[in-house]
């Protein structure tokens, strides 16, 4: 499940540290004299970024939390930053914490990125724990799909990796990719817990590898203006590999960026995912679903989701930038009924960058649907 993560540390300098405090502790920034923590990030080894959690996810209620965000300057990137013509080359990463929310949901997890050669090796890898209760609307079931949630509860922990190598000197990349899960699932409904158990057991593993092939040519990790992602994953899950399902999975991701003048950009984005050679019988959250701002998770699933997006950020200032976005999807069991139902969100935020060196951005987005709103705090465009 996608968390809707978000740092609020221009809150922690603005508000948390007066002006001498904030001074002495490397938050502010000497060429605009504005809240900034790349030195500390940079300089101290133990520095982090704290992010408060704020979760807002119709899907699971209100609730909060803290993840930390270590960013380890290595030689690679400091020398990409000393030479205005390189390409930016994003630092090594850290990040753990957990949550939870008012419908009893919690995690904790965290993970690790890493790049080596200048950018041509990248590597990606986190882990976790979740009890997740979830209204679920599809499935296999007995009783799902008929248009009324299905209060389930999710147990279990997991992991993933991915590898990536660039293909010599291009923004060409080929890698490959593991997942495992360890799960337990139940429902409030007697009648379909039963039935639940019946088919998918009291425990159940999901396991995968799969390939990647991805094209990049964006700016900037964090916040990027100009250029093209483009990545595509086929990921085979299979009981050979300790998993107890059989199906594929291809996800299609493309995000462009491309700047209009000086002050704003236009970024485009669309995702596609398709649920193949399956078993009769999956866990509720195995199956796609349409991922956007201000539509629950899980709340439209099918074989086949098809998600795109549209945003135009203005650049206020060099620090402020505003927002806004307007995004479709839809969710079907044949790819042929694509689109004949759409569901739609918009809605607009702001974006503050917190650390310069690294074009690191936070901010707030509101987004709205036909039946739900949502606020989402974010670490990047959001997109």
């Amino acid at each position: 499940m996608k968390k809707p993560l978000s740092a609020l540390a221009v809150l922690l300098s603005i508000g948390l540290f007066p002006p001498l405090e904030a001074n002495a502790a490397g938050l502010i920034d000497d060429t605009d004299g504005m809240p900034d923590m790349s030195n500390y990030l940079s300089e101290n080894r133990y520095g982090f970024l704290p992010i408060p959690v704020v979760i807002t996810e119709p899907a699971i209620g209100y609730g909060g939390g803290l993840f930390a965000l270590f960013l380890h300057d290595t030689a690679d990137s400091k020398a990409a930053k000393s030479r205005p013509d390189a390409p930016a080359i994003p630092p090594a990463m850290s990040a753990f914490g957990g949550g939870a929310t008012q419908n009893g949901t919690w995690f904790v997890g965290g993970g690790h990125r890493h790049t080596w050669h200048n950018d041509s090796i990248r590597y990606l890898v986190a882990l976790g724990y979740a009890d997740i209760n979830l209204d679920i609307y599809s499935g296999d079931i007995a009783g799902f799909g008929q248009g009324k949630g299905i209060s389930t509860q999710t147990r279990g922990y997991g992991g993933m990796q991915k590898l990536l190598f660039r293909v010599a000197d291009t923004p060409f990349f080929l890698g490959g990719s593991q997942f495992y899960a360890q799960t337990k699932i139940s429902a409030d409904n007697r009648v379909i817990n039963r039935a639940l158990q019946r088919v998918l057991g009291e425990e159940s593993a999901s396991s995968a590898v799969g390939l990647i092939a991805q094209y990049d040519t964006t700016d900037n990790f964090f916040y990027p203006r100009n250029g093209l992602s483009a990545t595509g994953e086929y990921q085979f899950y299979t009981g050979f590999l300790g998993g107890d399902y059989r199906y594929d999975m291809l996800t299609l991701d493309g995000k462009y960026f491309q700047p209009l003048g000086q002050e704003f950009t236009l970024a485009l984005a669309a995702n596609y995912q398709s649920l193949s050679r399956h078993d009769s019988h999956l866990p509720p959250m195995a199956r796609p679903y349409i991922n956007l701002r201000g539509i629950s998770r899980y709340r439209y699933q099918g074989d086949y989701v098809s998600t795109v997006q549209t945003q135009l950020a203005w650049q206020m200032t060099p620090r402020w930038i505003l927002q806004g976005f307007v995004a479709a999807g839809s969710a079907s069991k044949t790819a042929d009924d694509l689109y004949r139902q759409t569901e739609v969100a918009y809605g607009g935020g702001f974006r503050y960058l917190i650390a310069r060196q690294f074009g690191l951005h936070t901010g707030v987005d509101v987004a709205f649907s036909d039946s739900e709103q949502a606020v989402y705090f974010n670490v990047g465009a959001g997109l």
